[in-house]
């Protein structure tokens, strides 16, 4: 199986940290969010990586390389100036996954997910990790009953950037940027995607507060 870092965003909530450094090489005790990830993909047996990456080529591929240091072998996805949203992200990047189900995760969250026990042949489209919702997404992203997930519902719960997808979900699908989550909503409304509910540790690391909350609480006990 092969793996996708979402590294392209522009971190604006994260200003003025990410106003010289991209998100996802702000630093948790020590160790860059990114390099993390990685680290958990090669313990769970995934040294194959894709990094897609938007305005900030030269910081990420100068700070990871070809992936040797972490024992993986990281290939780029250049988007240029202007991200092309997450959706288009993978897209573009598909040349580079392969015709097999693929992992993606957000490259700007911090979890304790176990990434060896995720699904690697999805029953459908695709398989979501949802996460109880935070404070600051109360409302949360998704419906998850009985493994299959509703893009409606009661108790929400929230998407927590960790995920595996097959290459079909976006057959219909052109360059250019957009989002993800329309396409998710379409294979949900037919069935199409399964989840589960991780109840461990997840931080969107989204605004210099919750870095500095996640720096305080969790990064100490690890």
């Amino acid at each position: 199986m092969r793996a996708m870092i979402l590294a392209a965003g522009r971190g604006t909530r994260m200003r003025p940290l990410t106003e010289h450094t991209p998100k996802p090489l702000l630093r948790i005790a020590g160790k860059a969010l990114i390099e993390r990830h990685i680290e958990h993909l090669v313990d769970a047996g995934i040294r194959d990586i894709v990094v897609n990456h938007a305005g900030s080529r030269d910081q990420i591929e100068e700070a990871l390389g070809d992936g040797h240091t972490y024992g993986a072998l990281i290939h780029y996805s250049a988007e240029g100036e202007q991200p092309l949203d997450t959706g288009g992200g993978i897209f573009k990047a598909l040349p580079l996954l392969g015709d097999s189900p693929f992992m993606v995760l957000n490259g700007d969250i911090w979890c304790d997910y176990p990434l060896g026990k995720l699904a690697r042949e999805p029953r459908g489209y695709a398989h979501l990790v949802l996460v109880d919702n935070p404070d600051h997404h109360p409302d949360g992203d998704f419906a998850l009953i009985h493994e299959q997930v509703f893009p409606d519902g009661t108790s929400k719960l929230t998407f927590s950037g960790i995920a595996v997808y097959r290459p079909e979900l976006f057959a219909d699908c052109h360059g250019g940027a957009f989002p993800l989550t329309p396409l998710l909503r379409i294979a949900m409304a037919n069935g199409y995607v399964t989840g589960e509910h991780w109840h461990g540790v997840w931080v969107d690391v989204g605004t210099p507060e919750r870095l500095r909350q996640l720096q305080d609480t969790v990064a100490p006990q690890r």
